[in-house]
């Protein structure tokens, strides 16, 4: 989506022609990276091969020393001692894991998730891309510590899944990516379930009754009528501390905010329209009065402003204003303080099940959970497959899928929290699996979907096989 045109509005005053000019000489190679639908999968990349490079370099001390940053937090006789680190990943990553469940309730309110006969064939995949990863890691790493892995390579990575897909240009049909988002967010809840069921640690009732008072002061706040999102955060940050006192990961916390926000307008299109003539009419009104200040403007226009607001749902608004700030920062972040692999202290003898688990159950788990789960719902007639999308692009899905990075760096990080080794082993078997898978998505893409002919061609064809028939 590009930005609107606003080269014929007058300048501010007291800004700089020069200056502006320097600034839009700089700035529009940037506004045009960012308008490509893979340019956050492309920085999610850069940031783990500066990550992983970094850790590798006669400066390694500096990258672990970076993100073991003490850091302090103190009001009256309450001190919080942590690190940059868990910052990174039970904070900032409670905010992605919020968009997530953005996305999730959007989806259920009137998305692919709002009718079971458009989420079968989705849900079908999603599960078989989950269970056979997983199966697949537990035959090659099946006891001891190496078997808490099983998890990780049941994720896909959104973003870059669909920078992949945006990469193969028009031979991808809209049918075959919204099939993909939708197994994407599906596999997202599978991976949020996992995390909470089987990689949090002891259950502490008091928690969930802190966790509880978070959500009951989110309903009060709704049944209020409040509808300014920075209300709302005393709240969350309530029930994110009782989740962490809990046992359960926080980021949790983030998912079930997203779940509990509201997917309705308020005003609606319609309403933002009727309420902005009459609010517009009623300024010029009083512009027109003699002595009228900029005091007597506000009344309007902050109603003006509150209908602009309410025009679409706190979901869509939400997600619209903080979806960049995942894309473009906190993902990057985490790619950046997480794919940090020492490959001079690696002892991939000492634990090959993790690493051919994690690799084979990505590259290959993934594809063929999605495509035999599939074949299995259509032939069982659970499901059909959408129009325009054939089994050739099931299986584009379905390899692409494999790339796991960062729900699967994630969810590498909880299974081994005391094991420095096999930690790492997971990390760099996500990074070479999400490579390999990307790098076949975009060979399988290319060799089974054929390019969508343009649109002039397409209706040229149609009618010279209309002028045959007749």
């Amino acid at each position: 989506m590009t930005s609107p045109d606003t080269s014929h509005l007058p300048a501010a005053p007291g800004s700089s022609p020069v200056a502006r000019r320097v600034a839009r000489v700089l700035v529009r190679p940037l506004e045009r990276f960012l308008a490509i639908e893979a340019a956050s999968g492309i920085i999610l990349l850069i940031a783990a091969a500066v990550a992983l490079i970094w850790a590798n370099s006669p400066w390694a001390h500096s990258y672990h020393a970076l993100w073991e940053t003490p850091i302090a937090l103190a009001l009256g006789p309450w001190a919080v001692d942590t690190t940059l680190h868990f910052v990174v990943n039970d904070v900032l990553m409670a905010v992605f894991f919020f968009v997530v469940g953005l996305e999730i309730r959007r989806e259920m309110h009137g998305g692919e998730l709002s009718e079971l006969r458009r989420a079968a064939l989705p849900i079908v995949a999603a599960l078989g891309g989950m269970l056979a990863p997983a199966a697949i890691y537990v035959a090659l790493a099946p006891g001891g510590e190496a078997g808490q892995g099983w998890g990780v390579p049941m994720a896909t990575d959104i973003a870059f899944a669909v920078g992949v897909l945006a990469l193969l240009g028009k031979r991808v049909p809209a049918a075959l990516r919204v099939m993909l988002l939708a197994l994407a967010i599906i596999d997202d809840i599978g991976a949020i379930v996992v995390i909470a069921i089987f990689y949090s640690s002891g259950v502490e009732l008091a928690g969930f009754a802190i966790a509880g008072g978070g959500i009951a002061g989110i309903l009060l706040l709704q049944a209020l009528g409040v509808r300014n999102a920075w209300v709302y955060v005393p709240a969350g940050a309530v029930l994110w501390a009782g989740v962490l006192a809990g046992g359960v990961h926080p980021t949790i916390a983030g998912v079930i905010t997203g779940l509990l926000t509201p997917a309705r307008a308020w005003f609606g299109v319609r309403g933002f329209l009727d309420a902005s003539r009459a609010h517009l009419d009623e300024l010029e009104a009083r512009c027109a009065q003699p002595g009228a200040t900029a005091h007597d403007l506000a009344e309007p226009l902050d109603a003006i402003r509150r209908a602009h607001r309410e025009a679409v749902s706190p979901v869509e608004r939400l997600e619209h204003a903080l979806h960049p700030w995942v894309a473009y920062a906190i993902m990057p972040i985490f790619a950046l303080a997480n794919a940090g692999v020492d490959l001079g202290g690696l002892d991939l003898g000492a634990s090959p099940g993790v690493l051919l688990g994690i690799a084979l159950g990505l590259v290959v788990g993934k594809p063929l959970g999605v495509v035999l789960a599939c074949w299995l719902a259509v032939k069982l007639r659970l499901a059909s497959l959408p129009r325009g999308v054939d089994w050739k692009g099931v299986t584009v899905v379905g390899v692409v899928a494999g790339i796991g990075f960062t729900m699967a760096l994630f969810i590498a990080a909880l299974a081994f929290p005391a094991s420095p080794a096999l930690h790492s082993t997971a990390k760099l078997a996500v990074l070479i699996a999400s490579a390999t898978a990307a790098v076949i998505a975009l060979i399988a893409g290319r060799a089974l979907l054929p390019v969508a002919p343009a649109a002039g061609a397409a209706q040229t064809a149609d009618e010279a096989e209309a002028s045959t028939e007749a």
